[in-house]
């Protein structure tokens, strides 16, 4: 059963996580010792006879057995699965990691263990009550790629194996989401969701009830992500025409008071980007990035009102703040926000004529999704291309509420025990980390922090040109286009062969 390597795991667990982490993990080791015993059983079965054993454990369930009362045996057969079909058996420690997922927990696993291959464990498991097994990944790209993947061990065993791709239509979600597994991204199943919800009849949906899900990559989704709202907009009835007047004029209220001078070259890093719009003074503004408002000053709002005033959009004795002028304020301060709070080329990409959002997590640009409230309008008035119509809000949730409609919800990452307090917190799911499968020998060093960015980027250069003399790769991360595309400017200047993938490079 489990072998030294998991006892020095289990022994490191205990001097760096405390004890609870390790009694978790003990109290798993009788069922990773009952699955090792059936392992010969389903080695001698043949290809034939491995739906037959899924159609069996259906009926035990039906007769009235637990999934808790199946499992060894139904790990045993996946793990005989996976090394047949994929050639690849599950290690002790995947199952350990399939026996959380299952229990409805967050199972942390170091990068190159296998969280792929794990979630196949559980998924094959609860997806034998027939009630459908959801596997939410990151991107269409990963959830395309592993239920291709994957699914030869599922269709191997018998089940339904389907991928909700962005460009289907009802008729087709609605047969993936029948399948036993269905993969795809967190963006896809809220939105499903969303739409199931605006239609008139049942029969009309597309999703069936919630009832378990497996969110890789769960740090990122449920915590990074977790109040990002997901809205189904609809056009509205009044005219776009405002936007673009507004846009004239609100230049004037601009105006900036103390501020840090222009960037002078490539190499003066730091003056560029997002990272400056809360150090700026403005003369008629309050700007609060952390909560994404833009207000007028007591100034702000003569100046803003003397402006209206001049070019006709606003009465001599009318108030910006009037009941009959809500429209007129909506639109200048959604102006306001579009030159304020969004940038070109960092939150969001001016493609084709068009205004295409770039998602703050991925770097992906959202193509087909729209800024709701006036925004989108106000920021295509900006970059001066076509204003299309304007949206309202039909539906919305976030992927906080979203997740938590799941009867059962368990999740993977390499990184979730920095997390764990709020993992409990907000959805109520423990953190358990699983030992590495071999001892790991990557070296995490500390971070490093430099007094200016200037001095960051050249030491980040520095080990560029370290690396590449070694003949070493390396990826270099940063936080938005607009600076991956500046570093990318200064490796230029110095002669430093290098390639960008970013959301305009791709």
């Amino acid at each position: 059963m489990a072998g030294s390597i998991l006892e020095k795991g289990l022994s490191k667990l205990s001097a760096v996580f405390g004890t609870a982490n390790e009694r978790q993990i003990k109290k798993i080791l009788p069922i990773l010792d009952k699955v090792g015993t059936l392992e010969p059983r389903y080695k001698e079965m043949t290809d034939e006879e491995m739906p037959a054993e899924t159609q069996r454990f259906r009926e035990r369930l039906a007769a009235g057995e637990t999934l808790d009362d199946i499992l060894p045996e139904a790990f045993a057969l996946v793990r005989e699965a996976g090394r047949r079909f994929l050639n690849m058996r599950h290690f002790d420690v995947q199952i350990i990691g399939g026996v959380v997922l299952h229990q409805g927990e967050i199972a942390e696993m170091k990068t190159g263990e296998g969280k792929t291959l794990v979630a196949t464990l559980p998924a094959y498991l609860n997806a034998l009550t027939g009630e459908g097994v959801h596997i939410i990944t990151v991107n269409d790209y990963l959830a395309q790629r592993d239920a291709a993947w994957m699914g030869r061990i599922y269709k191997g065993l018998g089940l339904t194996v389907g991928a909700i791709q962005h460009d289907m239509d009802d008729e087709d979600r609605r047969a993936v989401y029948g399948s036993d597994i269905t993969f795809g991204t967190n963006n896809e199943f809220g939105f499903d969701y969303l739409r199931d919800n605006m239609k008139f009849e049942e029969g009309g949906f597309v999703q069936r009830k919630l009832k378990f899900g497996i969110v890789d990559e769960v740090d990122s989704i449920l915590i990074d992500e977790a109040r990002t709202p997901l809205i189904i907009s609809g056009p509205a009835e009044e005219a776009t025409r405002l936007y673009g007047q507004i846009n004239g004029l609100i230049k004037p209220l601009l105006i900036e008071g103390d501020e840090e001078e222009e960037p002078a070259s490539p190499d003066d890093y730091v003056e560029g980007g997002k990272d400056n719009i809360s150090k700026k003074n403005y003369e008629y503004l309050i700007v609060d990035e952390k909560s994404k408002t833009v207000n007028l000053k007591e100034k702000g709002v003569v100046e803003c009102e003397r402006l209206l005033r001049r070019t006709g959009e606003l009465e001599n004795d009318v108030s910006l703040f009037d009941m009959s002028s809500i429209t007129l304020l909506h639109h200048v301060e959604q102006a306001l926000k579009a030159y304020v709070l969004f940038e070109k080329d960092v939150d969001y990409v001016v493609k084709d004529d068009e205004v295409i959002i770039v998602d703050e997590f991925t770097g992906r640009l959202m193509s087909g999704r729209r800024y709701s409230d006036g925004l989108h309008q106000a920021l295509e008035a900006k970059e001066r291309v076509k204003v299309q119509e304007e949206n309202v809000t039909l539906a919305t949730i976030t992927f906080q509420n979203y997740f938590r409609l799941y009867e059962k919800l368990a999740g993977m990452t390499g990184t979730a025990d920095t997390e764990a307090s709020e993992f409990q917190e907000i959805y109520k799911l423990p953190v358990v980390v699983i030992p590495t499968n071999v001892e790991l020998i990557r070296h995490e060093y500390p971070d490093q922090v430099y007094k200016t960015e200037r001095e960051k980027i050249n030491a980040v250069i520095d080990e560029i040109r370290e690396c590449q003399e070694e003949g070493r790769p390396v990826l270099v991360g940063t936080t938005n286009i607009e600076k991956s595309e500046k570093l990318a400017s200064i490796l230029r200047s110095r002669k430093i062969p290098h390639n960008v993938l970013n959301a305009k490079n791709h």
